[in-house]
C-alpha cells in the first residue's frame, strides 16, 4: 500500500527502528555505567532507593540505572530492549508518560514500604511495562493489542513469581509495585493512545446474543404442525 508516495511497509520498517533504537540506547547506557562502576570500583548500587532514608530518595530516580553486578544487568538487558520496543510501537504516544510514571511511582513505594536494603535494577520498569502490554490489550480489546498481551504472557508469564518474597536477595517489592501501576495506567489511559473501533470483546459479546435471539425467534424443537398452522393456504 502507498501513501501520498510513501509505502507502508518503509514506514513500518522505520517506526520499528525508531522503537528499537530509543531501547537500545538505554541498555548501551546501561551496561557503560555498570563498566564504570565495575573498574573504577565505585560501588553505584548506593544510589538505590533505601527505604525511609532522606538519602535513599535519590534512588527513586537512578536505580532503574544500577545494577549489582553483569550477572543483574545481562538478566534485564532482553527484556528492556523486548518491551521497550513493544510498547514504543504499539502506544508511541503513551510510551513516555507511562515510563516515566513507572519509573518514579514505583521507587516511591518501595522508597515507603520496601525492606531496608538496597533496591537497585531496572526489573521494576520491565514488571510494569510488561503489566501495562498485557492489561491495556485486554481492557481496550483491540485484536492486535489483545495478541500483544498473549505473546507478552508467553515470553514472561514466569515473572509473576517475582513479586512474591521468595528470595532474600530480590526486590520483589520493585517487582511487585512495578506491577501496580502497570495495571494502574494501563485502566487510567485505556482512552488514549491506539484507536480501537471495534472492541474484541464487545463483538464477540454482542454476537452471542444475536444468535440467542436468532434462536428464540426460529426454536429448534418447533415440529411442523405449528410451522404449518401458520402458513397461509393458498387456496383460501
Amino acid at each position: 500500500m502507498v501513501v501520498e508516495g510513501i509505502s507502508m511497509d518503509s514506514f513500518e520498517k522505520k517506526k520499528f527502528k525508531l522503537s528499537l533504537a530509543i531501547p537500545l540506547l538505554l541498555v548501551l547506557f546501561l551496561w557503560l555505567i555498570a563498566l564504570v562502576d565495575s573498574v573504577a570500583e565505585l560501588e553505584f548500587y548506593r544510589g538505590g532507593v533505601y527505604p525511609r532514608r532522606a538519602t535513599g530518595l535519590m534512588g527513586i530516580v537512578l536505580a532503574p540505572l544500577l545494577h549489582s553486578g553483569f550477572k543483574h544487568l545481562f538478566a534485564n538487558t532482553l527484556p528492556i530492549l523486548i518491551l521497550g520496543t513493544a510498547i514504543n510501537y504499539f502506544y508511541r504516544a503513551l510510551a513516555y508518560k507511562i515510563l516515566i510514571l513507572v519509573w518514579l511511582l514505583t521507587g516511591v513505594l518501595v522508597w515507603i514500604f520496601g525492606r531496608e536494603s538496597y533496591h537497585v535494577g531496572a526489573s521494576g520498569i520491565i514488571y510494569g511495562v510488561a503489566s501495562f502490554l498485557f492489561f491495556s490489550g485486554v481492557i481496550r480489546g483491540n485484536i492486535h493489542l489483545a495478541a500483544l498481551s498473549l505473546i507478552v504472557v508467553f515470553l514472561y508469564g514466569g515473572l509473576v513469581w517475582g513479586i512474591f518474597p521468595f528470595s532474600t536477595g530480590v526486590s520483589w517489592e520493585s517487582h511487585f509495585f512495578g506491577g501496580f501501576w502497570g495495571l494502574v495506567t494501563a485502566i487510567c489511559f485505556r482512552n488514549q493512545g491506539p484507536i480501537t473501533r471495534h472492541n474484541f470483546w464487545v463483538n464477540s459479546f454482542a454476537d452471542e446474543e444475536d444468535e440467542d435471539d436468532d434462536d428464540g425467534d426460529n426454536p429448534y424443537w418447533a415440529d411442523d404442525s405449528s410451522l404449518k398452522s401458520n402458513e397461509t393456504d393458498p387456496k383460501q
